[in-house]
């Protein structure tokens, strides 16, 4: 199967790396985890290059690393792809590695960068509200400090927008999923992404 690394990868979802040489008996264990992380990350930075000519303006931004600051295992990679005139600040198309690894695929979203976002983004994201939604495009909402999907609703459309006025939920996503077959080459799947942004392109056209 294409994209072996990345499948065999999100099995390791939440484990702890430690350097082989603190490692003790688990030497061996910490190098295999490490190498199969570079290993899935460079999958997943192939198919981010292989899409980047098929949404121009939009250029990658670097592909999330295998593992978070506090060195466990993350296999849900992400790259935000940007327009040359973006700010680091601003809401831009992405795509997600989802799913385990009997099961999964990559979603494409209209979102924002934590850890570089402004006073002004998440009013921004929340204009993805003002558009009507339907399947298969859903919303992944943050209520309480808890991520869930929302189906493509209109009645989902007004709930959000009255909770998101309340304050009871942060911030809301747009999103479209593309599960990953074996029959499924890059070619094929970037294709299925690029089609992915010009459906969410509205979405991300609200926020600007």
């Amino acid at each position: 199967m294409m994209y072996q690394a990345i499948q065999k990868y999100l099995s390791q979802q939440g484990f702890k790396y430690t350097k082989s040489e603190k490692s003790g008996p688990l030497a061996g264990e910490m190098m295999a985890l490490k190498s199969l992380g570079q290993a899935a990350r460079q999958e997943f930075t192939e198919i981010a290059k292989a899409l980047e000519p098929k949404v121009s303006p939009f250029q990658m931004t670097r592909v999330s690393n295998w593992a978070n600051q506090a060195q466990i295992a993350r296999p849900h990679f992400w790259c935000y792809f940007k327009r040359p005139e973006d700010s680091q600040s601003d809401v831009g198309l992405a795509i997600r590695l989802y799913g385990q690894s009997e099961d999964f695929g990559i979603s494409v979203e209209v979102s924002f960068v934590e850890r570089k976002k402004s006073e002004m983004t998440l009013l921004k994201q929340h204009q993805v509200l003002e558009l009507p939604i339907k399947a298969p495009l859903y919303y992944f909402a943050q209520e309480h400090g808890l991520s869930h999907r929302l189906a493509g609703t209109e009645a989902n459309r007004q709930e959000l927008r009255e909770k998101v006025a309340s304050g009871q939920v942060r911030k809301v996503l747009v999103k479209y999923d593309i599960p990953i077959s074996e029959k499924l080459d890059l070619n094929t799947l970037t294709n299925q992404f690029a089609q992915g942004f010009d459906k969410l392109m509205p979405y991300y056209q609200a926020t600007r």
